[in-house]
């Protein structure tokens, strides 16, 4: 019986120790491996805990592909834009001489910066490299760069000073796939093309460290195109690069794109653990409920049309109005995730029309409601039909970020065993208390006042311990 409570008390403290609870580590099985997670469960260094917080951020997709801008002589590409140098239509020779033609005399590090600030994103995700290799920073390891364009200056540098200033976060975008690259392969088929990717591996570690170096500021890299057959198998060396960046820069952040394990396992090894320090598998889609992430930190990146990142002369079918891309942030963080908004500047540095509009009417709702949206996390309250729950890290805050509004004005919320709730209030009007009324022994409505609405309104409360329910405050509406 004695050695029974020693391994119970072993096996429990085994998971303290690690900041995991048995329930978070449920899905690691048994397989051995050398290159899968090297964590169970999440981060909790005060890098990450800032990330974590963000709750809302920007990315930006810019680089030679907003010269044809999805068409090219007349021809219109049906593609996502910055994909143009894949399509049969647009002659390699053709793309890879636009460098002579880039010349962003329009832009303006800090109008993005502020643009940005205003809209209340606290990081921004910034393309350094797509997957045609044209770097947008002056690397000494590729002679593809902006300073052979008549630009020269250094683009990533001026974003990275600029959002810094504006007190916004940097993460680097970087694609490991590079089409200008001679080493580059999709897939190692012969001796040859072994020995030319070995070639390019060290070229994507220089280039890497190079970016790591240059910008000391930044807080991680988002990895794309990471999922050739040919890097899908270099599960050694990615792992070992990986070591060395973060080595390089204590607290870096890196997502689950970067790296496979041993059996080509992507975002989560084969024992299904999240390899990387969030997951980076949710593109213009949202997880619908808790048990969808699994425990594990993530983002979500959205565009505004339905598949559209670089900029896009033609922007077709069904573009997100302010209202629903509020709704998408305000579900992504009341399941854990930041939720990030792509925008495709122009060919000359400026943004488009649209794109500033939409920034703008974002910014006004969180201006106003943005607490709801910082720092804030999963409340563990039971989803309903009106909109969504967000809760303040480590208090017992709770906001309900109502996105359709009941006829009856009545908001019905599910509380759990042993909790009631006070100092109920509009964010917009924190003089007034509303109204509620009991249903059972765990339901109430919540009354809103007579109002108009146009975006997404916000009420905030408290939640208490159920004994204290008759002191719950009441003000007529």
């Amino acid at each position: 019986m004695n050695k029974i409570v020693l391994f119970v008390a072993v096996y429990f403290l085994s998971f303290y120790a690690l900041g995991q609870s048995p329930k978070e580590n449920s899905r690691r099985s048994s397989i051995n491996l050398k290159y899968g997670a090297h964590r169970l469960g999440k981060r909790e260094d005060l890098d990450m805990k800032r990330w974590r917080a963000y709750g809302f951020g920007q990315f930006i997709h810019w680089g030679l592909y907003a010269i044809p801008g999805g068409e090219w002589k007349g021809k219109e590409y049906n593609g996502a834009a910055e994909w143009i140098r894949s399509w049969e239509g647009m002659p390699k020779s053709d793309y890879d001489s636009l460098y002579l033609k880039f010349n962003p005399v329009n832009f303006s590090p800090d109008s993005w910066a502020k643009m940005a600030r205003k809209m209340g994103a606290r990081y921004i995700t910034f393309t350094t490299k797509h997957h045609d290799g044209f770097c947008l920073w002056p690397s000494k390891f590729s002679d593809y760069t902006i300073s052979k364009t008549p630009y020269q200056k250094d683009i990533v540098k001026a974003v990275v000073d600029a959002y810094t200033r504006e007190g916004i976060d940097v993460i680097l975008y970087f694609s490991v796939m590079d089409w200008h690259h001679p080493g580059w392969r999709y897939e190692l088929k012969t001796t040859e093309d072994s020995v030319a990717f070995e070639g390019f591996k060290q070229f994507t570690r220089n280039q890497l460290l190079e970016l790591l170096q240059n910008y000391p500021k930044i807080k991680g890299f988002w990895f794309d195109g990471t999922w050739d057959k040919s890097w899908v198998r270099q599960a050694r060396f990615a792992d070992e690069l990986e070591k060395e960046m973060r080595k390089v820069h204590p607290g870096l952040i890196i997502g689950s794109r970067f790296r496979a394990d041993e059996n080509g396992a992507r975002h989560f090894d084969s024992n299904g653990d999240l390899m990387g320090d969030y997951e980076q598998g949710w593109e213009r889609v949202l997880p619908n409920k808790i048990e969808d992430v699994h425990g594990n930190d993530w983002d979500a990146i959205m565009t505004v049309p339905e598949n559209q990142w670089g900029y896009n002369k033609f922007w077709k079918g069904h573009l997100k109005t302010a209202f629903e891309l509020i709704e998408m942030t305000a579900k992504s963080v009341s399941l854990g995730g930041n939720f990030v908004l792509n925008f495709g500047p122009q060919a000359d540095g400026t943004i488009r029309v649209e794109e500033q509009k939409l920034a703008g009417e974002i910014g006004e709702w969180m201006e106003q409601n943005k607490e709801a949206i910082y720092d804030c996390e999963y409340a563990g309250l039971e989803k309903q039909d009106w909109g969504y729950f967000t809760k303040k890290r480590g208090s017992e805050k709770i906001y309900m970020i109502v996105c359709n509004v009941p006829l009856s004005r009545n908001l019905r919320i599910k509380l759990p065993e042993g909790k009631g709730f006070k100092n109920v209030r509009l964010i917009s009007r924190p003089g007034q208390l509303l109204n509620s009324e009991k249903l059972n022994a765990k339901e109430y409505f919540i009354q809103l006042p007579q109002m108009e609405v146009k975006s997404p309104i916000v009420v905030e409360m408290e939640l208490i311990s159920k004994q204290n329910e008759g002191s719950f405050e009441k003000a007529k509406i």
